[in-house]
């Protein structure tokens, strides 16, 4: 397992997105995976809206709720080194389980030491984050239809409910890498040993 100050280079890809959406990222391994939801949400650009969770070797991690019956580890208590050791491990990132947004998060490279206290950071990106509750990879690649084709009835619907600033192909990663830079993570989760990870309730 890394130390606690390796640096992780990680490439995120939203599953289905044609042309693709994908945001590279500078993250410490030492982060929960709690922490890195909240990375993943503002780099892609999310609103941390709707539930997530993460999938690893067949494992849910994410923020447990005994009402919503949903079985899975401490997102709180799982650090990202212990799901993702060797460069190419991949995890699934899945947010808003209506819409089903899932994401492919791979560790592309262990670059070694991290800066203490260095905040996450975008290094490359493509396109803009579809809309919160569009319907999913196929409900937004319909309103990209329906918006590109002025002869639609639904067209001027659609347009207004976006709102006048939409760009599907637009990605401003100094807006992203400013949100990053203010990200402040209380340290690392608790480390497992031999037996696998630890966990503590929150």
């Amino acid at each position: 397992m890394a130390s606690d100050a390796m640096l992780f280079q990680i490439k995120v890809t939203l599953n289905g997105a044609r042309p693709p959406i994908w945001r590279r990222l500078l993250v410490r391994g030492s982060l929960s995976l709690k922490d890195l939801h909240d990375v993943l949400q503002v780099a892609v650009g999310w609103t941390d809206s709707h539930l997530h969770q993460f999938v690893a070797r067949g494992t849910l991690y994410g923020r447990p709720d005994p009402g919503f019956g949903r079985g899975c580890v401490n997102e709180k208590s799982v650090r990202l080194d212990e799901v993702l050791s060797a460069e190419k491990d991949a995890l699934t990132y899945e947010y808003d389980f209506g819409d089903g947004w899932q994401h492919k998060v791979v560790l592309e490279k262990i670059l070694g030491s991290a800066v203490d206290g260095a905040a996450p950071s975008c290094t490359a990106g493509a396109r803009a984050c579809p809309p919160e509750d569009c319907g999913g990879v196929w409900g937004y690649a319909e309103l990209l239809k329906i918006i590109s084709d002025a002869s639609h009835p639904e067209h001027n619907e659609r347009l207004e409910w976006l709102g006048d600033q939409f760009d599907a192909e637009r990605f401003d990663i100094a807006e992203a890498n400013s949100k990053l830079a203010r990200m402040k993570f209380r340290g690392p989760a608790m480390r497992s040993d031999s037996t696998g990870p630890k966990r503590r309730a929150d």
